[in-house]
């Protein structure tokens, strides 16, 4: 492969693979893990590449002094913390890499579906205080039942891939993608996913469309009640409405792998916390998790593979 030269700023802690791969091509590769996001300014424009997780916002104020950069690199699926239209226009190219970790968040969601619905969680908890409960822990089968996907791509069609041997019923509405019908799902309009599940997962990226997405309105769409399962972002489902949901039934329950309560670097909640973040830690039909659905030791070295083929492969011009 032809030697590329060029500086490559790495923003976030990434597995090592990245600047080892990237130095190995010719690139020269520095991370600073004590720098702010001022620092990041003050330097950006010795750069021709950067890679970001989820650390500092790429936006119009540090694409302005990018003066030399030529592609960003995100590690991971989402691209919220990135003005991808402003880089763009400034001729520079936004990668991403949600193949590394599609596999890991179906994996989760099928495992959040789960335990949400035959009590694992509770019941283990209760188990451990001394408590053996059997029929109050009844759960429910998911074979027969209908999953409703919104959106699907990675980790969407991914999760419908692990869903075929449990002999379910699965429905899934891209606004953006039609004829993709295949063996794991049959495309279906958002009304028939209203009418028809009993269990929904989200699989969409954060965007002003699908901020707060899923709200009162939404929910009260849904002719049966259903389960939630949300592995996307916290944003897209506004925690009040879905805890007023819960509270009335209209949902029998959530698994949120995310939460609307995060700060921009998924690392830390905000302090302030409101009564309806308390009710989902107390509620025995919720379960939480960290933001770890793609957060696999195997995911982790894919989504550097990943991104990393896709950097070498563009013939960047340095």
């Amino acid at each position: 492969m032809e030697q590329k030269v060029g500086n490559v700023l790495i923003i976030d802690e990434v597995h090592p693979l990245i600047p080892e791969e990237l130095t190995n091509h010719g690139f020269s590769c520095d991370y600073f893990p004590d720098y702010r996001r001022e620092d990041f300014l003050r330097i950006i424009d010795q750069y021709t590449g950067v890679i970001v997780r989820s650390k500092i916002r790429i936006d119009k104020e540090f694409l302005s002094g990018a003066s030399k950069l030529k592609f960003i690199g995100r590690v991971g699926s989402g691209l919220e913390n990135i003005d991808v239209a402003c880089a763009e226009a400034k001729g520079i190219l936004c990668l991403n890499s949600p193949e590394g970790n599609r596999d890991a968040v179906a994996e989760h969601a099928v495992g959040m579906i789960l335990s949400l619905m035959n009590h694992i969680s509770r019941a283990d908890k209760e188990i451990r205080v001394g408590t053996w409960i059997r029929e109050g822990n009844r759960g429910n089968e998911i074979k027969g039942k209908t999953v409703g996907i919104i959106g699907y791509g990675n980790t969407g069609s991914a999760f419908a891939q692990r869903l075929k041997g449990f002999e379910t019923n699965v429905i899934s509405f891209d606004k953006y993608k039609t004829g993709y019908s295949d063996g794991n799902t049959r495309e279906a309009t958002l009304a028939e996913i209203f009418e028809s599940a009993d269990i929904l997962s989200l699989h969409v990226p954060l965007t002003e469309e699908t901020t707060f997405m899923v709200d009162a309105s939404f929910i009260g769409k849904f002719r049966k009640p259903v389960w939630l399962i949300n592995t996307s972002r916290g944003n897209v489902v506004k925690t009040s409405d879905l805890v007023e949901s819960l509270k009335t039934g209209k949902v029998k329950g959530a698994a949120l792998d995310v939460l609307e309560y995060e700060d921009s670097s998924f690392e830390v909640l905000s302090r302030d916390l409101p009564d309806d973040y308390r009710y989902l830690l107390e509620a025995e039909n919720v379960i939480l998790t960290p933001h770890i659905a793609g957060w696999t030791q195997e995911s982790n070295i894919r989504l550097a593979k990943v991104l990393v083929e896709k950097i070498l492969s563009r013939n960047i011009e340095m």
